[in-house]
């Protein structure tokens, strides 16, 4: 099974559809493997965002991740990574589908909800970041019979 970090971001907690996010994910068939609230530090941003600290936008957006607390969640599934990218919508809120989270509640680029992982790699390195092995549970989903056929499951 693949894993995808989740994070419904300040603006996402403050607009109350954190329960929203886990419906749709729920809904959708895949499995919550760990979930919690954080409060975001510049040295976890700092690592979390590399791949943006040489951008004019980087000092504002770990203020504004920094101005409420997120909801970290990890999910998994058959193909995790883009199943929840599809259910997310694009970055650019205003432009994203009808049916998903930012296409149905977000209109801005950076208050746009939601942060998912971009691809397996970037997804395995945010878990260590995000997650400690103790927050990390394993379960029998019990649906998964009714989700998947049981060659998608090996």
């Amino acid at each position: 099974m693949e894993r995808s970090v989740v994070l419904v971001k300040p603006d996402g907690l403050q607009r109350g559809v954190v329960g929203e996010v886990i419906h749709r994910f729920e809904r959708k068939g895949l499995r919550l493997s760990g979930i919690k609230m954080i409060s975001l530090d510049d040295a976890l941003l700092d690592e979390w965002y590399a791949h943006h600290k040489d951008k004019s936008f980087f000092p504002s957006l770990k203020e504004y991740m920094k101005t409420a607390p997120v909801v970290a969640m990890l999910w998994e599934g058959v193909d995790a990574v883009s199943t929840v990218r599809k259910l997310i919508g694009v970055t650019k809120a205003r432009e994203a589908e009808a049916g998903t989270v930012r296409g149905d509640f977000a209109m801005s680029q950076q208050y746009n909800l939601i942060h998912a992982s971009e691809n397996k790699e970037i997804a395995q390195k945010e878990e260590k970041l995000m997650f400690l092995p103790s927050e990390v549970f394993s379960w029998e989903k019990t649906d998964y019979k009714h989700i998947y056929l049981k060659e998608e499951l090996f």
